[in-house]
């Protein structure tokens, strides 16, 4: 009998196969590519006979979606494009991503379209198509019925949810035949599979998943942090944190926590930039923003450099990350913040600035004067006085004892000329 379980389980595990999976949420960026790579490279390591890529994106960057699409498109392990969970979207970027897809399932409550480029949803002052969008819509078309012709998908609707960013659901898009497969969940995604062919370099692959396991790749702490750093938020956070940071560090030297915290936010700052696609004019507000809020401190405008700093750095930020590229915009509530706590930081400085200025000098002779002395001695008419520790010649036009308290009136030389506390 125990021959005959170790034979039965020994003829289990030999029909079994693994299955790669691995679930993103986000915009396309470079860390959802590296994520991408990542899973298909685990995939080969353990032979894994299908990779499940289940995704809910707004859409993304070009350039990233361009390398998605290429790694699945060359992939030799079929690649599953599950749009999941309920109310998930393949919008824009994903929609291509999809059609590369070796099979393509959606689950109920989700949507996929709006395939449209960025620069068409522009509009142009004459409202006709510039060179420039009819060149991008070309392009955009042309791509996504190569990706449709090859994996035999709707080439109709491809290009009408570019031309016209068309966008459908998921029983709409399995009755037009965008996606092969509608399924509730993971489950009965896998039951659907169960026997499905698939065409991989003009060879034909039937799916076995009924006995299959499924080992789900994690993204990990270095994909984490690029995916952290692709988010045009934390961008603007450590831009704005290197600015405070190492201005503080110039007004307070020695200070040392805001000129490292100043250095590495910038570091990260410029990696961030890097990746991510920005407006120059915005990131020029910005700085003359923060330029005029710190004119405000030594120049006093009366809030005219204030409000102007204001303006330019509001509008700044607004325009500095375009939504529409990058699947998501700065949060409006954080740049409100940054504002309040920038007017915050400026009015302090003001007052610290002023209050200094109002202040009496506290250093050289000039602190001598109408201060407070004692006589500690008496000859004749010369007296010795004690001040700020220290003992002082002085003279008095008027008879003083020794042990009295004396204001000082001026200074000559090294002598005090004093007279009566009253």
């Amino acid at each position: 009998m125990r021959l005959l379980f170790l034979f039965f389980i020994l003829s289990i595990s030999l029909f079994a196969s693994n299955i790669t999976h691995f679930a993103y949420d986000g915009a396309i960026n470079p860390a959802s590519n590296a994520f991408v790579k990542k899973a298909i490279s685990h995939a080969k390591k353990q032979n894994s006979q299908l990779i499940i890529f289940e995704l809910d994106t707004p859409g993304g960057l070009l350039s990233s979606t361009r390398d998605i699409v290429s790694q699945i498109l060359n992939s030799k392990i079929p690649i599953v494009v599950y749009v999941s969970p309920k109310g998930a979207r393949a919008a824009s970027a994903g929609t291509y991503i999809l059609y590369a897809s070796h099979i393509a399932a959606m689950t109920q409550g989700s949507n996929v379209g709006a395939a449209t480029p960025v620069q068409m949803s522009m509009k142009d002052d004459d409202k006709k198509p510039s060179a420039i969008k009819t060149k991008a819509i070309n392009d955009a078309s042309a791509y996504i019925e190569s990706l449709a012709k090859l994996r035999g998908k709707n080439i109709q609707w491809a290009k009408k949810s570019v031309n016209e960013g068309a966008s459908i659901d998921s029983q709409k898009a399995l009755e037009l035949g965008v996606i092969d497969f509608v399924a509730d969940d993971l489950n009965t995604l896998l039951k659907k599979l169960d026997g499905f062919e698939v065409k991989i370099d003009d060879k034909k692959i039937k799916l076995n998943t009924q006995n299959s396991t499924l080992q789900t790749v994690e993204e990990g702490f270095k994909i984490k942090l690029l995916s952290y750093l692709s988010n045009p938020n934390i961008a603007y956070g450590l831009m704005l944190l290197a600015i405070y940071g190492i201005f503080f560090e110039l007004i307070s030297p020695g200070a040392i926590f805001p000129g490292v915290t100043g250095l590495v936010s910038g570091a990260l700052a410029l990696y961030s930039f890097n990746i991510l696609p920005f407006d120059y004019a915005g990131l020029l507000l910005i700085f003359i923003g923060v330029f005029l809020m710190t004119m405000e401190i030594f120049i006093v405008s009366f809030g005219v450099f204030a409000i102007g700093g204001v303006i330019a750095f509001v509008f700044g930020s607004l325009i500095l990350f375009d939504e529409k590229t990058l699947g998501v915009d700065i949060s409006l509530s954080l740049i409100v913040a940054f504002v309040l706590v920038s007017i915050a930081i400026f009015i302090y400085l003001l007052k610290i600035i002023l209050e200094q200025k109002d202040q009496k000098v506290k250093t050289g002779i000039d602190q001598m004067k109408s201060a407070t002395a004692k006589v500690v001695k008496k000859q004749g008419n010369s007296y010795k006085v004690s001040i700020h520790s220290e003992i002082w010649n002085a003279k008095s036009k008027e008879e003083i004892n020794e042990g009295d308290e004396v204001i000082v009136e001026s200074i000559e030389g090294l002598t005090l000329y004093i007279k009566s506390k009253e």
